[in-house]
């Protein structure tokens, strides 16, 4: 009976160290997403900036050449 009792706690064992391995993998593959999510996002502001930047270059020509038109 005692043996039984030592193969189920061994068992148990084995699986709370599966656990502890596979909490440990994850904590680390999470880590890597938040600096990858960090990059993305420091990208996705460069181009939404750089868009900014474009979309009035455009308006100021629009404006530009609506005026010689005018004139």
């Amino acid at each position: 009976m005692a043996e039984i009792s030592e193969n189920r706690f061994d068992t148990l064992n084995d699986k709370v160290d599966d656990l502890i391995k596979l909490c440990a993998e994850m904590k680390r593959e999470n880590q890597a997403l938040k600096a990858n999510e960090g990059s993305w996002r420091a990208e996705r502001k460069q181009l939404l900036d750089r868009n900014h930047e474009a979309k009035s270059k455009l308006e100021s020509i629009l404006a530009r050449l609506k005026a010689m038109e005018n004139s």
